[in-house]
């Protein structure tokens, strides 16, 4: 059953087709949160959250942008609820250990150590971490992106330019 299929199926109460949907797309939004947040516990949080909201608002999905899209929406949105309610969240090395983070510019990660590069990406500001991941690790578009956090195009650009010169610099010297 294509997603589309499954989207239909699942607003109108087919509770299998919407647990068929969720499952599709647990890794993509379990991977994009863990990445983001870098400790396990907090990153099964925000899903277990992430999923919950989509099964509770799924006829409110209007179908312009991929569902995993629409996922990872919901996620960042909680992550930022996380981050106005405790200011003090923890890296946790964890994620350094997950050899699947595999960025789509190789030219740029080809020179860099692979556990450095995450650990600093991990100290940069969550908008700029975020557009970074988007881009680089999911392939997502600057326009996707764009919708994703709510912002304008040049932004995004600008966050994911930004990440990659303080990425570069803290790795250079």
């Amino acid at each position: 059953m294509e997603e589309k299929e499954l989207l239909e199926k699942s607003k109108e109460g087919n509770k299998s087709a919407l647990n068929t949907l969720l499952q599709l797309n647990y890794k993509t939004v379990f991977g994009f949160v863990m990445k983001l947040t870098g400790n396990n516990i907090l990153a099964q949080d925000i899903v277990q959250d992430t999923l919950l909201k989509a099964v509770l608002n799924i006829k409110k999905f209007n179908g312009n942008c991929k569902f995993s899209t629409w996922l990872i929406q919901i996620s960042l949105n909680l992550y930022k609820d996380y981050i106005k309610k405790d200011s003090c969240l923890e890296f946790n090395e964890e994620i350094l250990s997950n050899k699947n983070f595999n960025f789509k510019d190789e030219q740029f990660l080809s020179n860099l150590e692979f556990k450095e590069a995450l650990t600093e990406l991990m100290l940069l500001p969550y908008k700029q971490r975020t557009s970074f991941i988007l881009k680089h690790y999911y392939g997502y578009s600057l326009e996707e992106i764009s919708q994703i956090m709510n912002c304008p195009k040049g932004t995004v650009k600008s966050r994911i330019s930004i990440c990659i010169t303080s990425l570069k610099k803290a790795l250079e010297g």
